[in-house]
């Protein structure tokens, strides 16, 4: 299966967005190679904006533009932009309910080598508490680069999330429609329902189909919207399967796991198990290898999921 990094998917995307919009300003805290905005640099140059290291007078700067009426997408580390300019964000963007994309990259444990100080495992949490800011976590290519198209027509703050690590492509780029705030049923099952997002999407699509053939039919949800999250989709597996399992390459505090359980703890309630990031920090190593030991794989899921239903 051909993989490609959706950090790469959001400069493209970026570039293919400008043709169509004249409005749109890009800007960047001198990570233009690593975030890929690069390559819209190098195509529209006088769109493009680096505001060097200073990610929170980058994100007041993107407020600035956006109250002239400009498109504007600031990028940056997900460590960085959720977590170094997380006051400005919430001040000066989320609180006056501005038209700003964040665009952050390089987000969870993933990151590999750069280590700890680097492997953002906190900022969906972060950012769901912002009101009225929509938190999107794209899983491959095609729907990173249908999740920036849609939120450009979208009207509001918006965090997105994009990965480092090349991710496999499973998407249908000629069938896919992204539609904010909807869950995706990849795989249909009445066993246990297993709820991913991100990276960890197409883990829980390997883990499901070996999980079929020793006899577990597991349902497959991809959540790429967090905030809003589809109610229904989630309410509806667990009426049908009685069990879930979310798997997210974050924090089991605050992120998917939580969102999820906020639902159904209201809803439905059934038992929930969460596969993430335990409460602890991350390290320097190959991501994954790194994915691996903290347990964000096929092989993780399948001993989780099947413990968890008593098989």
């Amino acid at each position: 299966m051909e993989k490609k990094a959706t950090r790469e998917s959001y400069g493209e995307a970026l570039v293919q967005l400008a043709e169509k919009r004249s409005d749109l300003v890009v800007l960047d805290a001198d990570l233009a190679a690593a975030t890929k905005t690069g390559i819209f640099k190098k195509a529209y140059p006088d769109r493009f904006f680096d505001c060097g290291i200073a990610e929170a007078n980058m994100m007041g700067v993107a407020a600035g533009i956006a109250t002239t009426g400009k498109l504007v997408f600031a990028s940056t580390f997900a460590m960085f932009a959720a977590g170094r300019a997380y006051e400005i964000i919430r001040n000066s963007i989320g609180y006056p309910h501005l038209n700003v994309k964040i665009g952050a990259t390089h987000a969870g444990i993933s990151v590999g080598e750069d280590g700890a100080t680097h492997q953002c495992n906190e900022d969906i949490a972060l950012m769901r508490t912002i009101p009225g800011m929509t938190v999107i976590n794209p899983a491959d290519d095609v729907e990173a680069k249908a999740a920036v198209m849609a939120m450009a027509d979208f009207e509001g703050p918006t965090y997105m999330r994009f990965g480092r690590l090349a991710a496999p492509i499973f998407n249908d780029k000629d069938t896919y429609k992204f539609e904010l705030g909807k869950g995706v049923t990849l795989r249909d099952g009445d066993d246990v329902t297993i709820v991913a997002t991100g990276l960890m999407v197409a883990e829980a699509l390997t883990a499901a189909d070996t999980l079929r053939s020793e006899g577990v039919n597991a349902r497959v949800i991809n959540i790429h919207t967090i905030k809003p999250i589809d109610r229904d989709i989630i309410i509806k597996a667990a009426k049908e399967t009685g069990r879930i399992v979310t798997v997210e390459e974050h924090s089991i505090i605050g992120g998917l796991g939580s969102a999820v359980c906020d639902v159904v703890c209201e809803a439905c309630p059934v038992p929930v198990t969460k596969i993430g990031v335990m409460d602890t920090f991350g390290h320097s190593g190959p991501a994954p290898k790194l994915l691996e030991e903290f347990g964000l794989c096929a092989e993780n899921i399948i001993n989780v999921t099947k413990k968890f239903i008593g098989k």
